[in-house]
């Protein structure tokens, strides 16, 4: 119990938050790849076609595969896990699962030209990206699948990284064709080209809401403190510690 409350208080809540924001922006997206039917991320695109393969729901196959994951970065990457880990892992599938059924079923959204179709890819690697960004940037663990490369990069350094991502994905992806899901220029876009998007908003908008919601509690001591310190208290080091006696 006293583990778990030191745990508790030394988390940061306020980043908790944007992540949580980051995922369902990350779902939102990814929902919208679905809906254009161009294909979405290898990993998305292997549990959404397996799970139609099997006759599951999408959510709960990739919660299944989540968990197995998660079992390895349990034992190889502890390092990496954080609430994140888990926000991400049990949630983020449902999101998107939630967010398809409403452009489908209470917008009635059915794409059908390619033009019509590539201008939702774009829109959903925008909103993807930012969710990612969000999602990341606070540092609250890191989703079970993306542990994987990190684990195989530490375990197998003289490979880089960018091959253990690579062939995850690459996996992914057959798996997803051989099962009869969508592999196309969505899948590509996602594997290859949400890097620069997501480091983007990493530096015009997420680092920059970090540091004005790290500068928040700050702020609001100043206003209501600097000009009158408290009786036995100092503000040092952008805390008020206790005041030596004279």
């Amino acid at each position: 119990m006293r583990f778990m409350g030191d745990f508790l208080k030394n988390i940061n809540w306020k980043h908790v938050l944007i992540m949580c924001i980051g995922n369902v922006f990350a779902g939102m997206g990814i929902g919208i790849f679905k809906l254009a039917g161009l294909g979405t991320d290898p990993f998305s695109g292997m549990n959404m076609a397996v799970a139609d393969m099997i006759g599951m729901a999408y959510g709960n196959f990739q919660l299944i595969v989540n968990i197995v994951l998660l079992i390895i970065e349990i034992v190889f990457g502890r390092r990496f896990l954080g609430i994140g880990t888990v926000v991400n892992a049990v949630c983020l599938a449902y999101i998107t699962t939630f967010f398809y059924n409403i452009y489908t079923g209470v917008f009635g959204l059915e794409l059908v030209t390619l033009p019509v179709r590539l201008v939702a890819l774009c829109v959903g690697v925008v909103i993807c990206c930012l969710g990612l960004s969000m999602y990341q940037m606070p540092d609250e663990g890191v989703a079970p699948y993306d542990s994987l490369s990190l684990i195989m990069t530490e375990r197998w350094p003289k490979i880089p990284y960018f091959w253990h991502r690579m062939s995850n994905d690459v996996l992914c992806a057959l798996i997803c064709y051989l099962t009869g899901g969508v592999v196309g220029i969505g899948t590509l876009v996602t594997a290859f080209g949400l890097g620069p998007v997501i480091h983007f908003f990493n530096r015009v908008f997420t680092g920059k809401l970090l540091a004005w919601v790290d500068g928040c509690g700050m702020w609001l001591v100043r206003l209501f403190f600097v000009k009158g310190t408290p009786h036995g208290l100092a503000f040092q080091n952008g805390r008020y510690d206790p005041q030596p006696e004279a």
